[in-house]
């Protein structure tokens, strides 16, 4: 049973067999797919599994806070299972791939400059997009 599939039965959702294709599909993903991509995966597994089911079975899973979708200026929506620890993205605008990382001394400096500003932060996100230099190859 995926991680996903998991958090929706906790939250009492009902999965269907499909559901639970394109919750593995996408539990399984190491990278940040598209519903396309979703829908190739999965129609890999369950050829009768159409786009608007997915489409429909993102926005439950949204609307549910199991995932989360991301605008990386590519015009698609991409997907990742919510985490459960803050990260934040680089994106490769050539290629369009997507590093997860995390760090502690950007995470103090944006909570300070917004409480030198006399707020308390609630919630941030952190996307930098990025071109490969041009005498490293692109990992």
């Amino acid at each position: 049973m995926s991680k996903i599939e998991e958090r929706c039965l906790t939250m009492g959702i009902k999965m269907t067999g499909q559901r639970k294709i394109i919750a593995k599909v996408l539990s399984d993903s190491k990278d940040h797919p598209d519903v396309e991509l979703l829908l190739q995966r999965a129609t890999k597994i369950d050829p009768k599994i159409s786009i608007a089911t997915i489409y429909r079975t993102m926005r439950l899973f949204e609307e549910n806070n199991i995932v989360e979708r991301h605008e990386f200026g590519d015009g698609r929506s991409r997907y990742e299972e919510t985490p459960r620890f803050h990260h934040d993205h680089i994106i490769d605008v050539n290629s369009g791939k997507v590093i997860e990382f995390q760090n502690d001394e950007i995470e103090k400096l944006q909570k300070q400059i917004v409480e030198d500003r006399g707020y308390n932060l609630v919630d941030h996100k952190l996307e930098l997009y990025v071109k490969p230099k041009e005498n490293k190859k692109s990992t």
